[in-house]
């Protein structure tokens, strides 16, 4: 496996990376409307913008993307891995190299966990400082655990 920097010719394979896993794991944790927000935002045109930044990677197991992160300053503003791949180290090896560049120039690196990633934060070193709340469609309330991580320089 390796993780390298995204190009422009990743974005569909990446936005489908993302979309895979958004539909296989958020219905565990919320409900349709939810689901539907994170497929629409994480749009072709979402995912060209974070790989025009530079801060997109991908994690390529046998030229296949299997996983995908961004930041924007010290902020992860994304992890995915596919499914079939979660539980292996894939999330892991991602967040080690989104947090290393980040260190370079922050002494914090923040972000907004899922539901269904507060656990893998907080066992990383994460602590909660905030809840966010998103209203959406038929009274749905997109809810998420606003997450914080100090360097040790």
């Amino acid at each position: 496996m390796k993780y390298i920097t995204a190009t422009t010719e990743m974005a569909d394979e990446i936005r489908d990376v993302m979309h895979t896993t958004i539909k296989a794991v958020y219905p565990k944790y919320y409900p349709k409307e939810v689901v539907d927000f994170f497929c629409n935002h994480h749009s072709r045109e979402h995912v060209l913008e974070g790989i025009a930044s530079g801060n997109m990677g991908v994690l390529i197991d046998e030229d296949v993307i299997i996983g995908t992160g961004c930041y924007h300053e010290n902020h992860i503003t994304g992890v995915y891995v596919l499914p079939s791949h979660q539980k292996k180290g894939c999330g892991t090896l991602i967040i080690d190299h989104l947090e290393a560049e980040i260190a370079k120039n922050y002494d914090t690196v923040e972000l907004d966990a899922s539901l269904a990633a507060v656990f893998l934060y907080e066992h990383r070193g994460y602590k909660t400082v905030g809840h966010g709340k998103y209203d959406l469609e038929n009274s749905v309330q997109l809810v998420y655990e606003i997450m914080v991580k100090n360097f040790e320089h």
